[in-house]
């Protein structure tokens, strides 16, 4: 079967599109960057560049498809293009006349958990995209999910990175606000089910996770993942829309959009005695919200230069080492089993679940650094005498961090470049008053401690720090991003995903 995707680049679309592929289907993905976004993609899906609230842009997307998934939607306005008229009901209106205009027998189509309820302009603007489905004169499935979580999204990676990095976090109200998050990789199974199951047509379904729970709930769960418990400090609801607008304009993230607000405000759960599709329709078993928000903190995107503010900066350490015991090859392999130990006392690096701290290509390293707490960065590659760490949502730091270990006629040089401009305004302030300095000091402390290992004669650490132009830039964003996407083909391609 080949799917029209729409929104295949969001949380719900990469983890609907990796189903697809995983279960043998092929993919269109209808996508406003489609020749940027596909770089993830595994064999078999194909990008369409289009924006489903121009209907000339997205004419022909249904052609040759057997079935439309339609995720696309936004939950926060941005006038005068991004408005849940344009997006959400014109939007859907123009996907399915698509669907008609090429005889396509399915569409499926992704809701929101209390849609027929909700008085938020959002839910306002699903209940009449629902109307426009329901109006397909072929098969049709409207799909409700609660609040949906995986790496990356806009709400429970959020209070995780706020929690792992700041001493003090806003709880909106009393905390105490039920809902009931679903993980991504469930809802996208149940999205795939419904697109192949003759039986399941023409019907309305809630869906979310098997539990409820609440602010307070999931920083208590939070704290105990991360061993790490900042206070919380209570915003009133009425004055919470006004405090999210403040921080999203300095570009800190917030656990909560407006609309996320309205919809814990109204309640986002499935009312008592009412089905939940996932298990009594699709039979399938849910993620545990434990085990979901412990993959959730392991498993956080990357955050590539291009989501930093600021100037890009490429940062150069080395020290050449003669006479010492270890070859090229010999300190690649030390650096990788011995980082833990030969990073400075000021930098901790945390063991996995397994207890280990060994540098492994796709593994996801927790540091603790001085003011910031617990961040994280992803190995992108170890091999060929070079390690690549790529920072991860949460760092104060976005950017790429290389390990370069190479012979130099008699000496053996181990080499630190470091790609980096900070992830928020408020990171760059922090940066300016001291984060730099510390930096400077790690990885001038990191590559002495490898040339005091390797015990042979070592020079003085050299240095040299330079802004890159914007050519140079989007070299560095492109290399990153390609990075990225090659470890995520890896994992679909290996069945990770």
């Amino acid at each position: 079967m080949k799917v029209l995707v729409t929104g295949g680049t969001g949380i719900i679309g990469e983890a609907a599109v990796r189903a697809l592929h995983r279960r043998g289907h092929t993919a269109r993905v209808l996508s406003r960057h489609a020749g940027r976004d596909q770089t993830w993609w595994p064999a078999g899906i194909e990008g369409w560049a289009g924006d489903i609230s121009d209907d000339k842009s997205i004419r022909g997307a249904g052609e040759g498809c057997d079935a439309v998934l339609h995720i696309a939607g936004i939950a926060t306005e941005e006038p005068p293009r991004r408005t849940f008229q344009a997006v959400n009901i014109d939007g859907t209106r123009y996907v399915v006349l698509e669907a008609e205009r090429t005889n396509i027998p399915k569409v499926v189509y992704v809701s929101s958990l209390g849609a027929e309820r909700g008085q938020s302009a959002y839910h306002k603007s699903k209940r009449v995209a629902e109307d426009v489905v329901r109006a397909f004169s072929r098969d049709w499935v409207i799909l409700r999910p609660g609040a949906v979580y995986g790496p990356g999204d806009r709400h429970l990676s959020v209070l995780l990175q706020m929690i792992r990095t700041l001493p003090i976090i806003p709880t909106i109200g009393d905390g105490n606000q039920q809902f009931q998050p679903i993980w991504h990789e469930d809802l996208a199974d149940a999205l795939v089910s419904a697109l192949e199951r003759d039986d399941v047509r023409c019907r309305v379904l809630d869906i979310a996770g098997p539990e409820l729970t609440s602010q307070n709930d999931l920083v208590a769960r939070f704290r105990k993942i991360t061993s790490r418990a900042p206070m919380q400090a209570p915003l009133p609801e009425f004055a919470a829309s006004l405090g999210i607008r403040a921080l999203d304009a300095l570009g800190v993230g917030v656990p909560f959009s407006a609309a996320q607000l309205d919809m814990l405000v109204e309640g986002n759960v499935i009312p008592a005695g009412q089905a939940n599709a996932l298990t009594d329709v699709f039979g399938i078993v849910p993620t545990r919200l434990d085990d979901g928000l412990r993959r959730l903190a392991a498993e956080q995107p990357a955050q590539l230069p291009s989501a930093g503010v600021g100037a890009l900066t490429r940062k150069r350490f080395w020290v050449d080492i003669r006479a010492g015991r270890f070859d090229a090859d010999a300190l690649f392999e030390y650096v990788c089993e011995h980082l833990a130990e030969l990073l400075p006392p000021t930098v901790e690096l945390k063991p996995d679940a397994s207890g280990s701290t060994r540098v492994e290509e796709g593994e996801t390293l927790t540091l603790e650094i001085p003011v910031r707490g617990h961040v994280q960065v992803r190995v992108a590659e170890a091999a060929e005498r070079c390690v690549t760490l790529l920072t991860v949502a949460g760092h104060p730091i976005a950017g790429a961090v290389r390990f370069l270990i190479e012979a130099r006629g008699d000496a053996v040089r181990f080499e630190i470049h470091v790609f980096d401009r900070p992830a928020s305004v408020i990171d760059q302030l922090l940066m300016r008053a001291a984060g730099e300095r510390l930096q400077r000091a790690a990885w001038i402390a990191l590559a002495t401690n490898v040339a005091r290992a390797s015990q042979g004669k070592a020079s003085e650490v050299q240095t040299s720090e330079e802004e890159l132009d914007e050519h140079e830039l989007d070299v560095v964003n492109r290399w990153a991003t390609e990075l990225s996407a090659q470890l995520s083909r890896n994992s679909t391609s290996s069945g990770r995903d």
